[in-house]
């Protein structure tokens, strides 16, 4: 009942401060990640790109501006889940920008809170960490 009332940004808020004071070997693990996965659909040509947009930049995909802000995905020890939260922009042939969505995406439920575009769909896949330069020992 208590989380009904909450907000989706509320509850992750919630979820990821107290992991990280109650348990801080696992806020190792919960550190957010650095680049976003997202699927992005054209409807019009049935075109399907994945995109790996870095957290804090923005990538295209036909009109729109994908920016994403945050991501993060559970430890392997918690059921498997991926959130982000993004900020979507349709530019217009005026030198308009109508912004179409703004929130949060999971994974598992692509339509919790979908991106509603009468040309494109954009869910997120995964988050990745960028991982320390490996040389190898032949250089």
């Amino acid at each position: 009942m208590f989380a009904a009332a909450l907000s989706l940004p509320m509850l992750f808020a919630l979820g990821a401060g107290a992991q990280e004071e109650s348990h801080p070997a696992e806020a190792v693990e919960n550190i957010a990640h650095d680049i976003v996965v997202l699927r992005a659909l054209d409807k019009i040509t049935a075109r399907i790109t994945e995109l790996e947009v870095p957290v804090g930049n923005e990538a295209r995909f036909g009109t729109l501006r994908l920016k994403a802000l945050y991501c993060r995905t559970r430890p392997p020890i918690e059921p498997p889940e991926t959130f982000a939260y993004l900020e979507i922009d349709d530019l217009k042939r005026n030198d308009t920008v109508e912004r179409v969505f703004e929130g949060w995406m999971v994974a598992s439920s692509p339509a919790l809170n979908p991106l509603e575009h009468p040309v494109y769909d954009v869910w997120v896949i995964n988050c990745k960490a960028v991982g320390p330069d490996v040389q190898s020992p032949n250089s």
